[in-house]
Order: structure tokens, then sequence, then C-alpha cells
């Protein structure tokens, strides 16, 4: 198993180990303005730039010309991990160039630990209280590349585990204006549903490890502040979409290298969801927090994603 994003959650949270350098808490929001220009963003392949006053990588795919809109995926990683840790686990790269998609991986910020972070929810995972907003930094973060690629608005995506799966949920509530879908891996929505206003739907894929040890399937608290069960996260953002609550059972997936099997059970929301979005639930039964993935799962994730698309804007 993979060292990265093992907590121990209790009174405090004591950590396994962490990565990261010693950059300040608090950093300041990427915007259009202050970005990198297109000069320094790569043109193909893959560079890693600083948005904000942290690094950003990006890859281009071969088939990006300019000429046609592509599509954005932004990688989210864990808390006490980083954007090429995450990379190495989900593996994101070698889709990007089957698939046509921009993709994006960013640093999130660094508390007094030397610790990344996304302050996500109230639960995760801004634990000393820094407030760094990311919501805003991810939010212009978007606006950077799409002033920089040509970035097809109506498919823009985000892809996130643990830590990262929180900062997902928290960017479909607060710009759903700016994203078409999620991906949010062994992570949780708000336990209060009335802190998520999404302004439009925004297609959903929760991903939970039955058996994960961190973040509990049927919910729990980290430090005393609670997040959603599994089943609670789906049924709140069914209600966001105004999907109808009976969902449908695809064929079951195999995602996990180290589980016998089709392990993974699919039920699809498509009913009634508002602005063609779907919600989907696949259950990684007998999965733990960071689960051993398979050569699968990159290709299953991505190709939900970049089947979803809003309305042209």
């Amino acid at each position: 198993m993979p060292r990265w994003w093992r907590l121990t959650l209790s009174a405090t949270v004591v950590l396994v180990v962490g990565c990261g350098t010693n950059e300040p808490a608090a950093q300041p929001p990427a915007t259009a303005a202050a970005g990198p220009t297109a000069s320094t963003m790569p043109s193909s392949g893959t560079g890693t730039i600083g948005v904000g006053g942290r690094r950003v990588t990006v890859h281009v795919p071969s088939s990006y010309d300019g000429t046609t809109a592509a599509p954005l995926v932004i990688g989210l990683h864990g808390y006490t991990s980083n954007a090429a840790e995450l990379e190495s686990y989900l593996r994101l790269t070698a889709e990007s160039d089957r698939k046509g998609f921009v993709y994006a991986y960013p640093d999130g910020s660094t508390d007094q630990r030397g610790d990344r972070y996304w302050d996500a929810t109230d639960a995760c995972c801004d634990f000393y209280g820094s407030h760094p907003d990311n919501s805003r930094f991810l939010s212009g973060l978007i606006t950077t590349l799409q002033s920089t690629y040509r970035i097809d608005r109506a498919r823009v995506y985000l892809v996130g585990h643990s830590n990262g799966a929180f900062m997902a949920f928290r960017m479909a509530c607060d710009h759903a204006d700016q994203i078409t879908a999620i991906a949010a891996f062994n992570g949780a929505t708000f336990q209060d549903a009335a802190r998520c206003r999404p302004s439009e739907p925004v297609s959903v894929l929760a991903i939970k490890s039955s058996a994960d040890e961190t973040i509990a399937f049927g919910g729990g608290d980290i430090n005393g502040v609670a997040y959603p069960s599994a089943d609670r996260t789906v049924t709140d953002w069914l209600r966001y979409d105004g999907c109808a609550t009976t969902g449908t059972d695809g064929p079951a997936l195999d995602l996990v290298a180290n589980l016998p099997g089709a392990e993974t059970s699919v039920r699809s929301y498509p009913t009634g969801c508002g602005g063609g979005a779907v919600v989907q639930a696949w259950t990684i039964n007998g999965g733990q927090h960071v689960p051993q993935l398979g050569p699968g799962f990159a290709g299953a994730v991505t190709d939900f994603l970049v089947s979803r698309t809003k309305p042209a804007r």
C-alpha cells in the first residue's frame, strides 16, 4: 500500500508521513491576471509552473493543436500528499493522451507542520485554521488555464482522492458554473447540507471503499467534526441536482488489483437530473482508503468524466 494519505484520526490528527516544501500556509489565490503567461505554460507534453505561489503541473496531450477546444481535468491530492504523488497513484497522464484532455494537478496549501492540504469542508482538512481559500485558488486556476489553452468550458472536470475528494465536492458546491462533473474518491461532502448551494447541476461520481479505515463508509468525524456517510453524500447530491432517488444497477467493475473479480458495484441515477447531469455511486467492496488500483481505474473514471457535458456556453 502506498505511504501517502495515511492518517490516524482521533482527538488529534497523527501523521505517519508527510511531503512538501515549507511554503507559507496562507497563499494568494490564482487569477487569470496573476497567473503565468502562455509563454511559460507548456505547449505540449508536461511542465511544472508557478501559480499563486505554488506548483502546478500541466500535461498537454499530443493531439492538442489549439484549433479545437479540449476538455480540462484537474487532479486534487490527499492530505499530507502532493500533486506528483497523486499522479503516480491515479496515473491520469496516459488517459490525457488517449482522450485528448488537458490535465493539471496542483499542490495544495502548506500547513504549519509542512503538510499539504485543501481547506475543503469543515471536517477536512484546515486543521490549523489558516483559511487559505483554496476554493478561490482553484477557481482562478481554471480561469488561468482557460485563458492559456483553448478549453471547452462545457467540459471541465475535477478528480480528487481523500482530502482532494472533499475539495472536489466543495468546488462543485461553490463553482458549479465552472465545473461539469467531479469524481470524488474516498471523501465526503458537507455534513450540513445547507452549506452547499450549487448554482446549477454538476454530475457526480462518488467512489467509496466499503472498508475505508480513514474516512468511514458509514460516516464519522475528524477531530470531532462530522462528515456524512457515503449514502448520505449521494442522497444530498441527488437533491442538489434534482435527480430521482430510484437508481439502476450497472455491470460491476474490476478496479482494484488485490481484490478478487469485479469488486466495484455501480449504481446510476440519471432520471430527472437537471442540465443533463447524472449521479453515480461506485462502491469498492472490501476496499480500503488507498486501495491498490488496477489498470482499469484511470480509464473508467475518465470515461465517466469526459462523457459529461453542459449546455453550450
